[in-house]
């Protein structure tokens, strides 16, 4: 029996190619759209939009998972100095249960384009589509194939994690300061002891098996807010 050797996938490059065929059909504004926060247990899903500047290439941009949170930091400074134009949507969680993640995903995609100035004659989003009348396309794995979906993804996930810092001192006991809302041990020991706060996902197992829907701490006024100012 003849035993074929095993063969790995070369990883994919972030690069412009994307960006090259729309410029090529005449699009100026290219915007790259992406989302951070869709599993997690708490919080907003937060969605960011990004024109990068071509004549002011920016380096070391992937996919926001691949870098380290010192690597984001700097590189989102970096957009949002330098890019054309950038925007960050959040829906909260009492959207999410109500529409679900899907289409509140879609939800803050869509709002975190309309917001951007000048705004895109094209769209380059991760694995979505949106309600939106010019020209886009959808890539899976766009965040590490655009460097515009890459850059978008970086500013939503470095607003995101902030977030989670000034959500942590609100509801202590749950760690999201490190665990970012997701269903990390500590967070589900944390959900088993004290219950769901107002901004969890009520929608999400395990929270929607719980059968006491325990509000250990009352939220600040602001709670209901789907999005805090950037934080700079």
């Amino acid at each position: 029996m003849t035993r074929r050797a095993a063969t790995s996938t070369p990883p994919l490059q972030c690069g412009v190619e994307c960006e090259a065929e729309a410029w090529a059909l005449g699009a100026q504004y290219v915007a790259g759209v992406d989302e951070v926060g869709r599993g997690a247990l708490f919080g907003p899903v937060v969605a960011a939009a990004v024109i990068l500047d071509p004549s002011t290439p920016l380096t070391g941009l992937n996919d926001s998972k691949q870098l380290t949170a010192a690597q984001r930091e700097t590189l989102d400074a970096a957009i949002r100095s330098q890019a054309l134009a950038w925007a960050v949507a959040a829906v909260d969680a009492a959207v999410i249960d109500a529409v679900n993640i899907y289409q509140a995903t879609r939800r803050a995609m869509r709002q975190a384009v309309l917001a951007l100035s000048p705004a895109p004659d094209y769209l380059l989003i991760d694995a979505m589509r949106l309600d939106w009348d010019g020209p886009q396309q959808s890539l899976i794995k766009g965040d590490a194939r655009s460097i515009s979906i890459a850059a978008a993804s970086i500013v939503a996930k470095v607003y995101r994690d902030r977030l989670m810092q000034v959500w942590d001192p609100v509801f202590p006991g749950y760690r999201l300061g490190a665990n970012k809302g997701y269903s990390t041990a500590d967070h589900l020991a944390a959900l088993a002891r004290y219950g769901p706060t107002p901004l969890h996902r009520c929608s999400f197992a395990p929270i929607s098996g719980m059968a006491v829907m325990a509000r250990p701490a009352a939220p600040p006024a602001d709670a209901s807010a789907p999005c805090l100012p950037f934080p700079q």
